[in-house]
């Protein structure tokens, strides 16, 4: 679409130029003419003279009408960008006081309780299109800006899925190679409280120990590294946890 609307600007851009151009060796051959007489040829000199100003003009406000558009249509984007990024930061910090505040798994085996597995939507296939999209995005084209605007609307529009899940720990990815580390710290903390259960739940819970780590709070950044150790203790990001923690006491 943006290089659609641009290639609609630079088009009546070059018509404008084009325009000026021939408009100024019309006033010349104009010159010429009415120095030597042609009393026809200048009056049909000088109409042309007007319709190529006459288009000038129109191709000039195309493109301004054209511009204002552009610029519409960018702070819609940034809009809707704000509006998702909030209510992500808005999400995070519901879930961490929902997570101080709920017993731990621990008590609530003792209590005789039984933790229910989820059961995760399963994607159809214009879902993993639009999802392997974004992920040529991010691997191959390392169009990161793009990515992000584009796993915002996707989580807006396949809420609650298991790709949902890959989606927020993918946007935190995208954030700490940008790097915008505090959101990445929201994006992580999303799947590492509400989706403990999750195949992406360990690599998730390592990663916002890094962005914890990235933003000088050591201290929570170990207590994440732990967790790892401790709840995901047979997984790759138990070893990378355990790899930061030794390279932390070093």
């Amino acid at each position: 679409m943006r290089n659609k609307l641009m290639a609609a600007v630079i088009f009546p851009l070059a018509l404008g130029q084009a325009g000026v151009t021939l408009a100024q060796s019309t006033v010349n051959a104009f010159q010429n003419t009415a120095s030597g007489g042609g009393s026809q040829a200048t009056s049909e000199l000088f109409y042309m003279i007007q319709q190529l100003q006459g288009e000038v003009r129109r191709l000039k406000g195309e493109t301004e009408e054209q511009r204002h558009l552009i610029e519409r249509l960018q702070k819609q984007g940034r809009d809707r960008y704000i509006d998702l990024d909030q209510r992500i930061l808005d999400l995070s910090e519901k879930l961490s006081e929902q997570a101080q505040a709920a017993p731990t798994s621990e008590s609530a085996a003792e209590e005789g309780g039984s933790e229910k597995i989820r059961e995760y939507r399963q994607p159809d296939a214009e879902e993993r299109e639009a999802y392997q999209a974004i992920q040529d995005l991010i691997q191959k084209q390392k169009k990161y800006d793009e990515a992000i605007s584009k796993l915002y609307e996707f989580i807006d529009t396949y809420p609650e899925g298991d790709l949902t899940v890959n989606a927020y720990y993918w946007l935190g990815e995208v954030y700490l190679a940008k790097p915008k580390p505090e959101q990445a710290r929201q994006a992580f903390s999303i799947v590492a409280t509400r989706y403990p259960d999750h195949r992406k739940a360990p690599d998730a819970v390592y990663k916002l120990g890094v962005a914890l780590d990235k933003l000088d709070e050591q201290t929570e950044a170990r207590q994440h590294m732990e967790r790892v150790l401790k709840d995901y203790p047979d997984t790759g990001a138990a070893q990378l946890a355990r790899k930061f923690l030794d390279s932390e006491g070093t």
